[in-house]
C-alpha cells in the first residue's frame, strides 16, 4: 500500500458514529473498530457520538479538521452530516451530499440505476396504510422501508396472504415501502473502494433470506470470499458494482448488493455508501481477501477524505 499512517498525522480525525436512526447500534460498533484501528495506528483521533440536534457544535467543539463517518442510516447516509462538514470546510469520507441522499433513497437509486442500464429487479412503491391489491402484487417478493439500510423491516413474501404482514413491518421504518420482485438465485456483493472492485462476497443464509437477523445475529450465515462464481459470473457481478458506484456518483468506498439469478443475471438491488465495519460486515471481508487488513482499509478510506474531497 502506498498510503502511509504518518502523513495523517498532523491531522486530527474525528470518528462520527452513533446518531438517532435505527441503525445506531451497528453504528456504534462501526464506529468503534476504527476508532480502535486508529488508535493503534498511532493516528490523533477523538470518538463522537453524534447527537443530530448538536451535532454542530460538537464538530465546533471538537477541533478536528477530517471526519471518517461510520453513520448508518438517516442523518448519516442521506446528505446532511456531509452537508454540514462541508458547510464547515472539513474533509470527510465517502460520497458528496447529493450521491449518499440518492443512494439511500431505494426509489431514487432505482430510476437511477434504470436510466443507466443497469438490470434490477421490477419493483412498486406503496404506501403505509394504501388498500393494496393483492392481484397486482407478485410473489414471491421483498418488501422494504424506502429509506433503510442493515435490511432493517425487510420480508420475503412467499405468498400473497403474507403481504399485508410485510407491508406492515416495513411501514415501523418509514411510510413508503418498496415491494420488490424476489429474484431466485444467490446473494453476492460487491465492494468498490477507490474506483477498483473488491472481490466478490457470497452470503449464504440458513434460510435463504439476509435479514437483520441473518446479517448481525444468526451463526448460521456464512459468508464465502471470493465467491465461488464462474469467471464470467465473477467479471460481471465485478463490473455491475463499477457500474452502479459510478451511476450515483460515489466516491471513495461504497457496497453493492446483488442477486445472481439462476439463470446467470446480475440483478442490482441496492447502494450502500458507508458499509458497515463490524466483525461481521462484509466490507472488510472482501478488502482482507485482497490482502488489506482492517487497519489498512481504514486509512485508505481516511486517504480518500483528502484526496476525493
Amino acid at each position: 500500500m502506498n498510503e502511509k499512517p504518518g502523513l495523517l498525522k498532523n491531522y486530527k480525525i474525528g470518528v462520527l458514529a452513533g446518531g438517532s436512526s435505527s441503525e445506531r447500534e451497528i453504528s456504534l460498533k462501526s464506529g468503534e473498530a476504527v476508532f480502535r484501528a486508529f488508535q493503534e495506528t498511532g493516528l490523533n483521533v477523538v470518538f463522537i457520538d453524534v447527537k443530530e440536534h448538536d451535532f454542530s457544535f460538537q464538530i465546533d467543539r471538537s477541533g478536528i479538521d477530517a471526519a471518517f463517518i461510520a453513520l448508518h442510516g438517516r442523518f448519516g447516509e442521506d446528505g446532511t452530516v456531509q452537508k454540514i462538514l462541508e458547510e464547515k470546510n472539513i474533509y470527510y469520507t465517502g460520497s458528496d451530499p447529493e450521491s449518499s441522499a440518492q443512494a439511500l433513497d431505494k426509489l431514487a437509486s432505482k430510476k437511477r440505476f434504470r436510466d443507466e442500464g443497469i438490470r434490477i429487479p421490477g419493483y412498486r412503491l406503496v404506501r403505509a396504510g394504501e388498500d393494496i391489491s393483492c392481484s397486482d402484487i407478485r410473489v414471491p417478493c421483498v418488501a422494504k422501508p424506502r429509506y433503510e439500510g442493515s435490511s432493517l423491516g425487510l420480508s420475503i413474501v412467499l405468498s400473497k396472504d403474507r403481504i399485508r404482514t410485510a407491508v406492515d413491518k416495513a411501514a415501523e421504518f418509514g411510510e413508503e415501502i418498496i415491494m420488490e420482485e424476489f429474484v431466485p438465485g444467490r446473494e453476492i456483493t460487491v465492494g468498490v473502494l477507490d474506483g477498483a472492485p473488491l472481490p466478490v462476497v457470497e452470503i449464504v443464509t440458513a434460510d435463504g433470506i439476509y435479514d437483520y437477523g441473518a446479517k448481525y445475529q444468526s451463526d448460521d450465515t456464512e459468508y464465502v470470499v471470493p465467491a465461488g462464481l464462474n469467471e464470467v459470473e465473477y467479471r460481471r457481478a465485478q463490473e455491475a458494482g463499477l457500474k452502479a458506484h459510478a451511476a450515483l456518483g460515489c466516491r471513495g468506498v461504497s457496497r453493492v448488493d446483488m442477486r445472481l439469478s439462476d439463470k446467470g443475471e446480475i440483478f442490482v438491488l441496492e447502494v450502500n455508501t458507508i458499509p458497515g465495519l463490524t466483525e461481521r460486515s462484509l466490507l472488510p471481508m472482501a478488502a482482507k481477501a485482497s490482502g488489506m487488513d482492517f487497519s489498512q482499509l481504514c486509512v485508505k478510506m481516511l486517504y480518500g477524505a483528502f484526496t476525493e474531497s
